[in-house]
């Protein structure tokens, strides 16, 4: 269930969000068996308001009754008609409808400050926010009673605190008259109506305890019932989040499987060539040791000499051409740290920035399946974090070593036929890990790409 705070009257996180909502078109079925008071009465005047424009065959037969009451009458006297109809009848729904977008077009505003408005146009149109709004409306309404109940209780309390003074007081004046007026008639009545005022002071001190326990009691079930409330409406957002995330990654997963699906000829004819050329330096090996010999080029030679002429590495040009290296079998994405995060958010402390891309980094690799390493100087880090990010390989320099030195490093340490993307924006890097045959895409361009997961 979706609250407001407790002990606020303003926009809640649930009414700001739904202020956005989008509406669901045309007249959606309206369930006001467990409305609100102050919803029902809303939905029954703009559905009284509506049967004076409706044709006397339109309206349905448990409403005829109804259009004969003075207009000012219909909402209050044929309230459970005009519930029951907009209930059951889809033709009575859209009338309401059609009738509040010509003459009352305010009545289906999403963005009235009255929860009560919205709510209304909510239900009538079907809007996925409409349980919101009528547990919110609910909500209030078992609020203010609760509110009105504490007051009442609490003008009680103090009225019976200043009956206990009164009596204290007369209880004084007695016993001042009986010190007076001692061995005496006089004295014995005296005492005797201060018996009765003793009396009466302990009713009304008990009757003011009682009162002051009652109300602790309902402050308390209030607060409870506030707790609930808040903790049905975390988890309802936590289901939410929850099906929100898998439906992207369904989506996600779709895209990569459409974008495998077109780079798997390329991949298996890469996959090819590297086998060919293994199977050529075996070849040559062979032969080296076997002392044969022959003019001409080798096989092995030929390979290399075409996949120099043909090489496919080299600057990615677009988000598309990205994807699709991102999207290939065991593909490798090295990311310069510092050049990437002082390219996208420069003013954050750098432990923040670390913490940022990794976790883009993470989301990124969650999405496509691609190795993921992060490359950080060393330099001034005091402590390297234990912790990462699921998915992400986060790697500091040592101490008088660059990070340009460990990317160079870790392209070299590839195999042969391996995708490798480096992510920089440094020409020196990007010069020396191309011609190891890796792929290299601008701090800007992955940028962009985390920014669209």
């Amino acid at each position: 269930m979706a609250t407001p705070n407790s002990g606020t009257d303003g926009p809640t996180p649930d009414e700001s969000a739904v202020d956005g909502a989008q509406q669901t078109p045309g007249a959606a079925p309206v369930d006001t068996e467990d409305l609100p008071p102050p919803l029902r009465a809303r939905l029954a005047d703009l559905a009284a308001g509506a049967l004076d424009a409706m044709r006397t065959s339109d309206v349905p037969a448990a409403l005829r009754p109804v259009v004969r009451f003075a207009p000012a009458k219909r909402a209050k006297l044929g309230q459970p008609a005009l519930l029951g109809a907009l209930r059951d009848s889809s033709v009575f729904r859209t009338a309401v409808l059609d009738w509040c977008r010509k003459h009352r077009p305010e009545a289906l505003s999403l963005q009235d400050p009255d929860p009560v408005v919205v709510g209304a146009a909510a239900v009538l149109q079907g809007s996925p926010t409409a349980p919101h709004y009528v547990e919110l409306i609910g909500f209030r309404t078992e609020q203010g009673q609760l509110r009105a109940e504490r007051d009442s209780a609490t003008a009680k309390a103090e009225r019976l605190s200043a009956e206990v003074e009164r009596l204290k007081a007369e209880l004084a004046e007695a016993r001042a008259a009986a010190d007076q007026a001692a061995g005496n008639e006089e004295a014995e009545r005296l005492r005797k109506r201060l018996r009765e005022q003793g009396m009466r002071l302990r009713e009304a001190k008990d009757a003011a305890e009682a009162a002051q326990d009652e109300l602790a009691r309902m402050q308390q079930e209030r607060e409870s019932a506030i707790t609930e409330v808040a903790a049905e409406r975390d988890r309802e957002r936590a289901r939410a989040q929850e099906e929100r995330q898998r439906a992207e990654r369904a989506a996600a997963e779709v895209q990569v499987a459409r974008e495998s699906a077109r780079e798997a000829r390329q991949g298996d004819e890469v996959r090819l060539a590297l086998l060919l050329e293994t199977l050529e330096g075996a070849v040559g090996g062979l032969r080296r040791e076997l002392g044969a010999t022959g003019s001409g080029p080798r096989p092995a030679d030929v390979v290399r000499r075409v996949r120099e002429q043909t090489a496919i590495a080299g600057e990615v040009a677009d988000l598309a051409a990205l994807d699709r290296l991102l999207a290939l079998p065991a593909v490798h994405l090295l990311v310069d740290g510092y050049n990437v995060t002082k390219t996208g958010y420069p003013e954050l402390p750098l432990a923040d920035q670390r913490d940022r891309l990794a976790h883009q980094l993470a989301a990124l690799a969650a999405r496509t399946g691609a190795e993921v390493t992060l490359v950080f100087d060393g330099a001034d880090v005091l402590a390297v974090p234990t912790s990462r990010p699921r998915g992400v390989r986060v790697l500091f320099s040592e101490s008088g070593v660059q990070a340009d030195d460990v990317i160079r490093d870790l392209v070299a340490a590839e195999p042969e036929g391996r995708q490798v993307v480096v992510a920089t924006s440094d020409r020196a890097v990007v010069s020396s890990v191309q011609r190891r045959g890796a792929y290299a895409v601008s701090s800007a361009m992955l940028l962009a790409r985390l920014n669209r997961v």
